[in-house]
């Protein structure tokens, strides 16, 4: 146990040290820019990527925030954890970066996350975030504030049948907990039997450039792997906020009616409007698969942004569920304003690995049959 608190408050720690000296900075003035009706102006980009946690480690219990004393007390063991990372991190990439390498080990190289299990990303591609976040000057434990835990509140019991009777129909459509082990497995039932890669609606909403992974466009809208940049136009009447992962964009109509409920909508039907100085804006009407993969159809997602100070908006959100959740649940982290551009995110256009993952499916399907493909791969649909 006290390994595990360790290494907690050693990555929590590590981002005191990175965002230590920005914190002042944005923490220096308190005066916000407002548009010509008196509104605060949350008009620009913001860098939202965080190492805080969705959830608080169990360790934390109900402890909100570090202390001073905590944040100085591990600051030393972060550093030194950094600049052993950064070494190994060189050493490997110059390993891994090798044009000359040769294909990745049958059944992948044992690598997870992005890599994909063949080595995909290294530490180059991945942007989360440079450390931790303040709230009135608090260094938060988790984004998640209730429960008081910082966890997600029990499932329904609706909830758990439904996810188990979906994992079964999985299992016997072909889909197995390992991941990719090189082989069509899912023709160990049958030469003719379904697999999970029989068509291209089959696959994740990342993979196909649908939507971004990780609830980036939410709501609620989370910190990801990398492309973390939210770009807010705001208007009298709209709000939009453009999200650099994967082109989203969602559309505020403020002071209106939600759409009629038979209208489901890929990032739900938003609607804000103001209370003082926050922006409030409510979503319902999303599709039964929404971004926030937890949730359902049935999500209510309420969320609030405010400016606490000219450089730093601070965004909460509250999600309702009773088909999922027993209670609902509220989070809240920081958006530091950045200078930096949203550029084009042209996922369609280079696209090629959703290609290559249909094509790599066919490959192995035939394989398995012991066909040969002399003139190329066989239709999947025929």
């Amino acid at each position: 146990m006290r390994g595990r608190i360790s290494s907690t408050l050693a990555v929590i720690s590590l981002a005191l040290v990175t965002l230590a000296p920005t914190a002042v900075a944005q923490q220096g003035g308190t005066d916000i820019r407002r548009t010509a009706n008196g509104r605060p102006d949350l008009s620009g980009t913001y860098d939202v990527g965080t190492l805080t946690p969705v959830q608080r480690p169990t360790e934390f219990g109900e402890k909100l925030a570090l202390t001073e004393e905590e944040a100085a007390t591990f600051a030393r063991t972060a550093t030194a954890a950094l600049d052993r990372r950064n070494n190994i991190v060189a050493a490997v990439n110059t390993e891994v970066s090798d044009p000359n390498r040769g294909a990745p080990p049958v059944g992948g190289d044992g690598s997870t996350g992005a890599s994909g299990n063949v080595g995909g990303y290294n530490t180059f591609w991945i942007d989360p975030g440079a450390g931790a976040f303040q709230i009135d000057g608090q260094w938060r434990t988790s984004i998640l504030i209730d429960p008081p835990n910082g966890r997600y509140p029990p499932r329904t019991q609706e909830r758990i049948a439904a996810q188990r009777a979906a994992a079964a129909a999985a299992r016997s459509g072909g889909a197995r907990p390992r991941g990719n082990d090189g082989t069509a497995y899912w023709l160990e039932g049958g030469l003719d039997a379904p697999g999970p890669y029989d068509n291209m609606e089959q696959r994740g909403f990342g993979e196909r450039c649908v939507l971004g992974f990780g609830s980036t466009a939410g709501p609620p809208m989370l910190s990801v792997l990398y492309n973390n940049h939210k770009r807010i136009v705001q208007g009298e009447d709209t709000v939009i906020i453009q999200v650099e992962m994967n082109h989203d964009a969602r559309i505020i109509r403020m002071n209106a009616e939600h759409d009629p409920p038979e209208i489901r909508k890929w990032l739900g039907d938003s609607i804000g409007h103001w209370e003082g100085d926050t922006l409030v804006v409510e979503t319902t009407n999303f599709r039964d698969r929404p971004s926030f993969a937890q949730g359902s159809r049935n999500m209510t997602v309420t969320e609030r942004f405010r400016m606490e100070s000219v450089d730093k908006l601070i965004y909460s959100f509250t999600v309702e569920d009773p088909t999922v959740w027993t209670e609902p649940f509220t989070g809240e982290y920081a958006w530091p304003r950045s200078a930096n551009k949203v550029f084009e995110y042209a996922c369609h256009e280079a696209n090629y690995a959703l290609g290559g993952i249909m094509r790599g499916a066919r490959l192995l399907e035939a394989e398995f049959r012991g066909e040969e493909l002399p003139d190329g791969v066989p239709n999947p649909t025929r």
